[in-house]
């Protein structure tokens, strides 16, 4: 089953910053052959739903072997069967609707 994924993993105890390990949670996802669009505080993923989480179950391997003791991650799943749809068919559908900027 294919869908759309917004997933933001969260390593806990590591102190302020974390782009480090988001930095390698990019990296496993965009290794997996699926579709990921990086974001301000997670990321889309597309793909069919197996190969979603077991990237996600990657990222929280890769973490704790960084020595990350604690890892949590929420994750909003969308799916349809009327018809395919990408991560950037729902982005146009909706920036079609607003008007121009500036």
């Amino acid at each position: 089953m294919k869908v759309i994924a917004d997933v933001c993993i969260i390593p806990l105890g590591v102190g302020v910053s974390v782009s480090k390990e988001v930095t390698e949670c990019e990296r496993i996802l965009r290794e997996s052959g699926l579709k990921t669009k990086l974001h301000a505080y997670g990321t889309n993923i597309e793909g069919e739903w197996d190969e979603v989480f077991a990237a996600v179950k990657k990222c929280h391997e890769a973490l704790h072997t960084m020595g990350v003791q604690r890892v949590s991650s929420s994750i909003r799943v969308g799916s349809r069967t009327d018809k395919s749809q990408t991560i950037e068919d729902k982005i146009r559908k909706v920036e079609d609707q607003l008007p121009p900027s500036g």
